[in-house]
């Protein structure tokens, strides 16, 4: 048997004035609650979302309770999936690699004798160098941050190139 026009939640008018007289107050609760971080205004929407749905089966005198129950039920659901995925962050990859110990070695020594002989170079050949070859600037721009031609930035980068293989050769 269907229920009178007065206690069907499914009639626009009354869901609307369920709305406005719920949604205020059941965001409230759930902010004090849970705070901001899990989006209460969401769970306040998604709650009268499954009001509606269910709008057939619940009276208006039950309404209220329906609500503030789903609602809390949605953020408790939400508090766990971040749980979850809060525990997986802390996780972190085992570090595998397919090289050998030997070849981590001489990487690692290469780069102690690149980084020494980046060192040795003048902070002039340094500095342009470094520009060019980490930051990707091109000769003319760095000319431009210097304040200097682009011939100049070209010399000290191929003066830094040059001295570079002579000091990794040696060491």
């Amino acid at each position: 048997m269907p229920k009178p026009l007065k206690d069907n939640i499914c009639e626009e008018r009354l869901f609307s004035s369920l709305f406005t007289k719920y949604s205020e107050d059941l965001n409230n609760f759930l902010y004090y609650k849970f705070g901001n971080t899990l989006s209460p205004k969401d769970k306040v929407q998604e709650a009268f979302v499954k009001l509606w749905e269910n709008c057939a089966k619940i009276t208006p005198d039950k309404a209220k309770s329906f609500l503030f129950t789903t609602a809390n039920n949605l953020m408790l659901n939400a508090y766990a999936h971040q749980k979850v995925v809060r525990k997986h962050q802390q996780i972190k990859p085992k570090f595998s690699t397919n090289e050998t110990p030997e070849f981590l070695l001489q990487e690692k020594e290469y780069q102690e004798k690149l980084n020494k002989a980046i060192a040795n170079l003048t902070e002039a050949q340094r500095v342009a160098f470094l520009m060019n070859r980490v930051e990707g600037k091109r000769f003319k721009e760095i000319a431009q941050l210097l304040d200097i031609s682009t011939k100049a930035v070209e010399k000290r980068i191929y003066g830094a190139l040059k001295k570079l293989r002579k000091d990794i050769d040696e060491l």
